[in-house]
C-alpha cells in the first residue's frame, strides 16, 4: 500500500514530527482535496492574500492555486474553468468540442502540478516522506517532473526531475531555473516513448533510502485527484455550456493516456452523464490499439506500457493520432500564416484563434482524437465531447522550429498552412479508432501485467483487483480521510493560509 500511495494512517511518528516542524518553519499550509475540487471553499483570507502573490513564484500560497478555477491572469478564481468551445469551422464536425485549459495552473502552466501535489501530500500527512532527509524523485516525460520540482521546493525539500534527454529545450530551461542543484535533473535515454528507461533509472536511484520515487504511473493519488478535482471542473464547464445550448448531451470524454491520471475524470463524467471514455495514444506507438511500439513526438503521453492507474475496464474507445498531425497543427495554430488562414478563410472567431496558443502538443492530440471519435460515433450538433489542454504552446517553440524543418522543408507559408489544416484537422478520419469490446478491454488490461508484475514488483492480487469497478470506487474513501489528516497537520503546523 505504501508503495502505491494508499496509506491512511501515520506510518512513522518521528518523520511526521520533523515534517510538521519543517512546514512550520516555512509557513506552509496544505490545501485539502476538497478545496482544490471546490476552490470556493478555500478560506476567504487565503484568496485575498493570493492577490499579492506571483503565480509563478515558489510561494506557499500558490498551493491554493493548484486547481482548474484560476482566471486568465492566474491570480484570481473564476466561477467556471477557462475553456474553448471549438466550432465546426475549426474541427470539421458538427459536435462541439469543449477544451478545458490547463495553462492556467500556477508555476508550470500545466495541470500536472495537481498530480504532483496529489502524490506528495498523502505521503506527507502519513509520515512516509521526510522533507528534512528525503529527496522526491519525479519520473516523467516533462510536465509532471516540473510540477514535482515546484511542489517540492515550496515544501522545503529536494525535488529531482527524471525525464528523457530528447524532450523540448523549454522543459530543461524551466528546470534549470527551479532545481536546487543541476544534478537534480537526470536525463534518461530517448524521447517520449522511452518510459522503461525512466523506470530503470528510478530503480537504480531507489536503492538509496534517502530517495523516494513518486511514480505517477502507479500512484493512486494521481488518479484520485483527477477523479475528484478534474472531473468536477469539467462537469462545471459542461453545465455552463449546456445552459447556453439547451438539450446538449455530453457524449464523450477524451484524454491521451500519459500516466492515465487525467482519464480518471472520465470515470466521474461517465457516472454523472453517461459519457463514453476515449483514451488517445500516438499512432507511431500504438500500444493499446495494436500492442505496438515505436517513437513519437507527442510530448506528454509517454507510452509502450499500460499505467497501473488506468481503469482499463471502464474505457470505451481507443484513438490513435499521428505526431505528424500534432507537429504540423502546432505550427498552424502558432504562426501568423496559420492564424490568418483560420480567421480570414475559415471564418473562425479571432478570439478563439488567439487562444489556440493554450494548446501544446498533447492538447492538440486530444482535440484531433475528439474529432476522430465524433466521426466514428456519428455525433451531431446535440452531442458534445469534452477534453483538456494539458499545457500550452510555450513549452514547444523549439519543437515548432524542428517541425518546420522536418515537415515543411524549412519554410512555412499560407499554402502549407492550408494543406496541413486540411489533412490533419478537417481530414482527421474515423480510422485508427477502436470501440472496445469486453475482450479488447481484457487484452489491454492484461498487457499491463508485463510492466507491473514482472518488472515493477506489483503482486498479482494487487494487479488483478483493478479489473473490478468496486476497486476504483473503493479508492475514493481515502479522499475524506486524507483531508482530515491534512487539516490535522495544518493545526499542528499552526500557520494559516492567510499567513503563509
Amino acid at each position: 500500500m505504501a508503495r502505491l500511495g494508499l496509506e491512511t494512517d501515520i506510518v512513522d511518528r518521528n518523520i511526521y514530527a520533523r515534517t510538521v516542524q519543517r512546514l512550520r518553519d516555512a509557513s506552509v499550509v496544505l490545501p485539502t482535496f476538497r478545496e482544490l475540487a471546490e476552490p470556493v471553499s478555500i478560506p476567504a483570507a487565503a484568496r485575498a492574500a493570493l492577490d499579492a502573490v506571483d503565480p509563478d513564484a515558489a510561494h506557499p500560497l500558490n498551493l491554493y492555486r493548484v486547481h482548474w478555477f484560476n482566471d486568465a491572469t492566474r491570480r484570481r478564481q473564476t466561477d467556471v474553468p477557462g475553456h474553448l468551445v471549438l466550432p465546426e469551422a475549426l474541427t470539421g464536425v458538427a459536435a462541439p468540442i469543449i477544451v478545458v485549459l490547463g495553462d492556467r495552473f500556477p508555476m508550470i502552466r500545466a495541470h500536472k502540478v495537481l498530480a504532483a501535489y496529489a502524490c506528495l501530500a498523502p505521503r506527507i500527512v502519513t509520515g512516509q516522506f521526510d522533507p528534512t532527509v528525503h529527496k522526491a524523485l519525479w519520473p516523467s516525460t516533462g510536465n509532471y517532473c516540473r510540477g514535482g520540482v515546484a511542489i517540492s521546493r515550496i515544501m522545503g525539500c529536494r525535488g529531482v526531475a527524471i525525464l528523457p534527454a530528447g524532450m523540448s529545450e523549454e522543459r530543461f530551461r524551466w528546470l534549470d531555473d527551479w532545481v536546487v542543484d543541476p544534478a537534480d535533473i537526470i536525463r534518461t535515454p530517448g524521447t517520449e516513448s522511452n518510459v522503461k528507461e525512466i523506470y530503470d533509472a528510478c530503480a537504480a536511484l531507489d536503492r538509496d533510502p534517502s530517495n523516494i520515487v513518486f511514480n505517477q504511473f502507479c500512484e493512486f493519488g494521481n488518479y484520485l485527484a483527477h477523479y475528484a478535482c478534474t472531473g468536477r471542473a469539467l462537469a462545471s464547464v459542461f453545465d455552463r455550456v449546456q445552459q447556453a445550448r439547451p438539450g446538449l448531451s455530453l457524449r464523450g470524454f477524451v484524454s491521451a493516456t500519459g500516466s492515465a491520471g487525467t482519464l480518471a475524470a472520465g470515470d466521474y463524467l461517465k457516472e454523472r452523464y453517461g459519457s463514453a471514455i476515449a483514451a488517445a495514444e500516438a499512432l507511431e506507438c500504438p500500444t493499446m490499439l495494436e500492442n505496438g511500439f515505436g517513437e513519437h513526438n507527442i510530448q506528454g503521453i509517454g507510452d509502450k506500457h499500460i499505467p497501473l492507474i488506468h481503469n482499463v475496464m471502464n474505457t470505451d474507445v481507443v484513438v490513435a493520432v499521428s505526431d505528424r498531425g500534432t507537429d504540423q497543427l502546432g505550427v498552424v495554430f502558432n504562426s501568423d500564416e496559420g492564424r490568418r488562414y483560420l480567421t480570414e478563410t475559415r471564418g473562425v472567431d479571432p478570439a478563439i484563434v488567439r487562444q489556440l496558443s493554450s494548446l501544446g502538443l498533447s492538447s492538440i492530440c486530444n482535440v484531433v482524437a475528439a474529432i476522430k471519435m465524433a466521426k466514428r460515433l456519428g455525433m451531431g450538433r446535440g452531442d458534445a465531447i469534452i477534453t483538456v489542454a494539458t499545457d500550452g504552446a510555450e513549452m514547444y517553440a523549439t519543437e515548432r522550429t524542428k517541425a518546420i524543418e522536418k515537415h515543411f522543408g524549412g519554410r512555412f507559408d499560407a499554402t502549407r498552412a492550408v494543406a496541413a489544416f486540411a489533412e490533419h484537422a478537417l481530414g482527421a478520419g474515423a480510422d485508427n479508432v477502436m470501440e472496445l469490446s469486453e475482450q479488447d478491454r481484457r487484452r489491454i488490461f492484461n498487457l499491463g501485467y508485463f510492466t507491473w508484475v514482472e518488472q515493477q514488483g506489483v503482486t498479482v492480487s494487487e494487479f488483478t483487483a483493478r479489473r473490478d469497478q468496486r476497486f476504483w470506487q473503493g479508492l475514493r474513501s481515502r479522499i475524506p480521510v486524507w483531508d482530515e489528516m491534512i487539516a490535522e497537520l495544518n493545526r499542528e503546523v499552526g500557520a494559516t493560509a492567510a499567513s503563509a
